[in-house]
């Protein structure tokens, strides 16, 4: 799972965004400005029937600051991504 869902910074960090943009979801801002420090991203990569799926996921940054349930504050209701 990928550790932004419980970071303060996930509503405006250029990584989460890039995050979203790869999974093609919804973004939390259109504009991010907080440029995470040292991110660390596993990329796992599976072949399906039609092509290929990545999955990218935060494991590790030096900018992380805990904020217990942050993503699901801002999207209450919607299944936290894993």
């Amino acid at each position: 799972m990928c550790i932004c869902v419980n970071c303060h910074y996930v509503d405006r960090c250029l990584t989460y965004h890039a995050v979203e943009t790869q999974h093609q979801q919804p973004h939390l801002t259109d504009s991010p400005q907080f440029e995470a420090t040292a991110p660390e991203i596993n990329v796992n990569i599976r072949s399906v029937e039609d092509g290929i799926e990545m999955e990218w996921d935060v494991v590790g940054c030096a900018s992380f600051s805990q904020e217990q349930g942050k993503w699901a504050k801002l999207r209450p209701g919607e299944l936290i991504p894993t």
